[in-house]
């Protein structure tokens, strides 16, 4: 270990690590519109970008806990922050919507997953006791931070200078981590790259993808022939993963991840409600900046205030869920937080009407923040204390992993029912009304599409005179379809209640 007064060194250059990887996840949900305009693309395809960012990093990340055994902590570590720093320059300088996937979503999210893993054991190697205790608690309230000051930042960006900054301003955080990476302690590499089980790193990142890349398709009705195909046969690659890690653990070869600790009861059931607590807080992310620059017609960075009650109120009560649980228990608060972010979500249901202003959203947004602080508060000691020291790697890996791949899936899937509903209801308003005029159905739906894809930067192909009405018939319709994708993230949060049962009532801390 450093000296003592460098002693936090270590601490440090993970949490300026995993700030600049939990920001991206927050701050550009609130350039949407500005992304759709700028790069001349749609509201779809950014939607996939930012599911791919989470999913590319759930993807890569048993890969990336695994290349810490071939290469070291320190090197994987600073082979992710290499590659992250391509992506953010690529990033940066995108001209179109193709530039900024592969620089944002691909590279950002291949450095990250290699980034990830190597945060949390150069941290625990390099502490011990309470002050092992404490940078964990320094490292998740960085993150906790990174998310809650995410969409200000953007929104500041955005508005005023330009969203390009965003990326450009983690190239310092980048640097600063290079300039002092003498501060973090190398491990010695266990296996060699023959170890490595690459067929199971290919079945692992295969599925994953194949999964919300079919969910994705759901945004547009031509493509539902495939969604089946796509989702079926990413389920079905996990499976053969599955039993391909079982069959190089039965012939003594090493697997990409030790599957033996998914059979732990706590640890599966810390990790589903891990998935269900990140898909409405993705879902949430994502269509609260959809509505309020749609219909309220408001800019990024008043986006972003609009959030911040929720993002402050997400830190605070992560803070407070941690102190109750020596005296509560992890499962009472758990069960409190999805009561909570339910609630929270069924009144903000009922928020959303034509003339919804920023106000009105905040007592829901507040109550939903308290919800989703306790839940997250929980959730990582909960699902890592229930394996063995030496599953730790592992373990982790596979959080990290399922906890991005929520996101992916609350992004794709909430976004995908928010479409659903905005298409269904505009097409249903338009041809029971006199505005379709001589348009056909199918006339009608592909103007629909194109009008809300583009986030109303296109002109809607009705008659002129009747464009008003159109606008009006959108932004009622957007509310609606609002209501009825909040109620069906209440569904979610309290289908996580339900699994919470099969916990035990009392949950160790490490």
């Amino acid at each position: 270990m450093a000296e003592n007064q460098y002693k936090w060194g270590v601490v440090i250059i993970a949490c300026m690590a995993i700030f600049i990887i939990v920001l991206d996840s927050s701050a550009m949900n609130v350039a949407i519109t500005t992304l759709v305009v700028e790069l001349n693309t749609t509201l779809s395809t950014i939607q996939t970008i930012i599911a791919l960012y989470a999913l590319i990093i759930a993807s890569f990340m048993l890969f990336g806990s695994k290349l810490q055994d071939i290469l070291g902590r320190k090197r994987t570590f600073l082979i992710g922050l290499v590659i992250y720093a391509i992506g953010t320059i690529t990033a940066t300088l995108s001209i179109n919507a193709g530039m900024l996937l592969v620089g944002w979503a691909v590279l950002e999210g291949i450095g990250a997953a290699l980034i990830l893993p190597a945060t949390t054991t150069l941290v625990g190697a390099s502490y011990e006791g309470n002050d092992r205790i404490t940078a964990f608690g320094i490292w998740g309230g960085i993150a906790a931070m990174g998310a809650a000051i995410g969409p200000i930042v953007g929104g500041f960006f955005t508005t005023y200078l330009t969203w390009r900054l965003v990326f450009a301003s983690e190239l310092i955080f980048v640097i600063i981590i290079f300039f002092f990476r003498n501060y973090l302690t190398e491990s010695e590499p266990i296996l060699k790259w023959k170890d490595l089980d690459i067929v199971g790193a290919l079945l692992s990142i295969v599925s994953l993808i194949l999964i919300v890349m079919g969910i994705l398709l759901l945004t547009k009705p031509q493509n539902w022939a495939y969604v089946p195909l796509l989702i079926g046969s990413g389920l079905g690659l996990f499976l053969i993963f599955l039993l391909w890690q079982r069959r190089r653990i039965s012939k003594g070869l090493e697997p990409l991840s030790d599957i033996s600790i998914l059979k732990n009861r706590i640890f599966g059931l810390g990790n589903i409600n891990s998935v269900i607590s990140q898909i409405p807080l993705a879902g949430f992310l994502f269509i609260i900046p959809v509505f309020l620059q749609q219909v309220t017609k408001v800019d990024a960075f008043t986006t972003g205030l609009a959030l911040l009650p929720a993002s402050i109120t997400i830190l605070l009560f992560s803070l407070l869920g941690a102190r109750l649980s020596s005296s509560i228990g992890s499962r009472y608060i758990l069960m409190i937080g999805f009561v909570i972010s339910a609630a929270g979500s069924i009144i903000l249901g009922t928020s959303f009407n034509l003339y919804t202003q920023i106000i009105d959203i905040i007592p829901g947004t507040i109550i939903f923040g308290i919800g989703i602080g306790f839940l997250l508060s929980q959730l990582t000691n909960l699902t890592m204390s229930a394996v063995r020291t030496d599953q730790e790697t592992d373990a982790a890996g596979y959080f990290n992993a399922f906890k991005n791949l929520g996101y992916s899936i609350g992004t794709a899937l909430i976004g995908v029912l928010l479409l659903l509903g905005i298409f269904g209801g505009i097409t249903t308003s338009i041809e029971n009304s006199s505005l379709s005029g001589n348009m056909t159905k199918e006339q009608i739906d592909s103007s629909v599409i194109f009008y809300v894809e583009k986030m109303q930067t296109g002109t809607l192909n009705v008659p002129p005179n009747t464009i008003p009405q159109v606008n009006q018939i959108l932004d009622s319709t957007i509310s609606s379809a609002m209501k009825q994708t909040f109620n069906i993230l209440a569904i979610i949060l309290l289908l996580g209640l339900v699994t919470t049962i099969f916990l035990p009532s009392r949950i160790k801390n490490s």
